[in-house]
This record gives structure tokens, sequence and C-alpha cells, in this order.
């Protein structure tokens, strides 16, 4: 098993910066691959970025592309989320997920493991 707990969410201004932090423990060795997604109310949960552990291959939703970097420390046991230029729509609760096959998908029904996920809000 692996356990993912989020944080560094909160309030931000328009065009503002926060930092999503995921830290895994367990079977890291599980975790081959790592993703954030989020969920707004009413919305169904969308992918935002992922990263591979196997030869560092990221991928990115065309909405946060530029604005987000995700990244991770070398030991695989931390992904980031660098987020700027921050839009209302951003709004969300963010979730870390990873999955035991280490190539980046964007399906969420293909993660076996999520954390319990953090709240992000931009206001206007």
């Amino acid at each position: 098993q692996v356990q993912l707990v989020e944080s560094g969410g909160g309030l931000v201004q328009a065009g503002g910066s926060l930092r999503l932090s995921c830290a895994a423990s367990g079977r890291t060795s599980s975790s081959n691959t790592m993703g954030w997604f989020r969920q707004a109310p009413g919305k169904e949960r969308e992918f935002v970025a992922a990263i591979s552990w196997s030869g560092g291959s990221t991928h990115y939703a065309d909405s946060v592309k530029g604005r987000f970097t995700i990244s991770g420390d070398n030991a695989r046991n931390t992904v980031y989320l660098q987020m700027n230029s921050l839009k209302p729509e951003d709004t969300a609760v963010y979730y870390c997920a990873a999955r035991v096959i280490g190539t980046v998908v964007i399906s969420s029904a293909r993660y076996q493991y999520w954390g319990q996920g953090t709240q992000v809000t931009v206001s206007s």
C-alpha cells in the first residue's frame, strides 16, 4: 500500500502562486507514476499533471500548460506541483495520485492510490 498526503493548498488572489506537495509513504516502490488531479464543485475530477519516475517524463492538461510545473525528489517520496498565474477557474480540491505502472496516463481510473485532497481557492 502507498499512503499519500497533500499539503500546500490555500487561498490566493488571481495571478498569484501556490506550491502543492504530496508525500508518499509505505510501499513507495509501487508509486512509479505520480499525478495531480482536481475537482471543482459540481464537476468531475480532471487530470492536471503527472510525472513518471521511469525517465522523468511529464504530461500536463492543456488548461495548465505553461503555468503549472510538476516535479519530484530523487527518492520518489515527494512530488510537487508549482502553480503560477493562478486563475479563479483553478479553484478546486487538488488530489495527489499514484499508479504502479511507470507510464503517464490521464485517466483517474488507472491510478491505484489517492490522497485526501487539499483545497485551492483563487479569488478574482
